[in-house]
């Protein structure tokens, strides 16, 4: 290692802040002016983040104390998601799950100091020991060490790492716009009715209201055909890397890799719709893929054929987790407005470019990660 490094605490590198939760009896502290983080708003490995939950101007007031300025770096401190990382992007604030850390700018590069924790999280897990919960207090997180160059060269770093993140982040960007336009043309024609035509369109009576003429209702079931799933995977038979994926029930979807033959061959040209039977998470997928238990692919019945595009987007987001518990039953059950073929045909044709432009963006995305997540730990290592 290069003589310009050395070995300072995380306490070192400026203000650690313990984040607190709004108390329940002031409801009036959630609102929607600060980002509000909490450890399942952190993906992995995604710098910057976007928040369920908001504080509001009141709630500011009273927790000033914590504020965090944009640029912080913030760090889980507790539970199996232990040293997931992410920077404000915002004056912001977190639950007591998570310290972060206010870097001292005339000293140290915050995105250096972000890349540096990052690969802290083993360092941080062996320090909350075998607890059921395994938890790092404060005190604990501001003693651990990271290595670091002198500014310019921390600075150095970390725009090299940072311009992959800022390609990455510009693409998941695109990826939302796509996803809300897809979103919003289905909202179009088949919740607010506004379909090619609907100027001619009568409406009749059904289970669901007022539809227009010659459309249905039909419970999903009837729209769906199950298709095997193969062979199953679990995580001691999945792979760091391979030329298959395996989806889990998660909302990252893909729990590792194999090279054997997949057990579902979906394509660009004729996708695979899949649903985790405990979590309701759904995603339609283009490429051939092995899975674990309980994530239950499916296609258009071919009895009650309707465009896959818009199948995934009626069925899509109906049910979501109320219980750890299979959920296929209940929604296999849900009704759902369906159209003519003719209409969800024509949908289908203006979604499915933005659909492969997606998949497109998230390959490009995940080429960019591997290629940062290589360079990261040579660049931190000072050679």
């Amino acid at each position: 290692m290069s003589s310009t490094w050395q070995t300072i605490a995380i306490k070192d590198l400026g203000r650690v802040v313990t984040g607190r939760t709004p108390s329940s009896n002031n409801p009036e502290h959630f609102g929607s002016s600060y980002p509000f983080i909490t450890p399942s708003d952190i993906a992995l490995d995604n710098r910057h983040i976007e928040t369920e939950r908001y504080v509001s101007e009141e709630g500011k007031e009273a927790l000033e104390r914590i504020l965090l300025p944009k640029g912080a770096v913030c760090f889980v401190c507790i539970g199996a998601t232990i040293g997931k990382i992410c920077m404000t992007s915002r004056p912001s604030f977190t639950n007591q799950q998570i310290n972060s850390v206010v870097v001292d700018e005339a000293k140290y590069d915050s995105r250096f100091a972000f890349y540096a924790l990052s690969q802290q999280g083993g360092n941080a897990k062996s320090l909350a020991g075998g607890a059921a919960t395994p938890i790092i207090n404060k005190s604990a997180f501001s003693e651990i060490e990271i290595e670091a160059p002198d500014l310019p060269a921390q600075c150095k770093i970390a725009g090299i790492l940072s311009a992959y993140d800022d390609l990455i982040e510009n693409n998941l960007r695109r990826i939302k716009i796509l996803e809300e336009m897809a979103q919003s043309l289905y909202r179009e024609w088949f919740i607010h009715f506004r379909f090619p035509g609907h100027d001619s369109a009568g409406f009749a009576d059904s289970a669901l209201g007022q539809i227009p003429k010659g459309w249905e209702v039909r419970t999903i079931e009837e729209l769906v055909k199950r298709i095997p799933v193969g062979k199953k995977y679990d995580q001691k038979t999945a792979n760091k890397t391979g030329a298959v994926p395996i989806f889990d029930q998660g909302k990252a979807g893909v729990i590792g890799y194999h090279d054997d033959q997949p057990g579902v061959d979906a394509s660009e040209t004729e996708p695979v719709i899949v649903f985790a039977n405990h979590t309701c998470y759904q995603r339609l997928i283009h490429y051939p893929f092995s899975a674990i238990q309980n994530v239950l692919p499916f296609l258009p019945n071919p009895l009650l054929l309707r465009n896959i595009y818009w199948l995934h987007y009626a069925t899509n987001g109906r049910l979501v987790l109320n219980d750890y518990k299979g959920h296929w039953p209940e929604f296999a059950a849900l009704l759902v407005i369906v159209p003519p073929a003719e209409v969800c045909q024509r949908f289908g044709a203006f979604v499915a470019p933005l659909s492969l432009e997606i998949l497109k963006l998230k390959r490009a995305v995940e080429i960019l990660r591997r290629t940062r997540d290589l360079l990261l730990p040579k660049l931190l290592s000072g050679h």
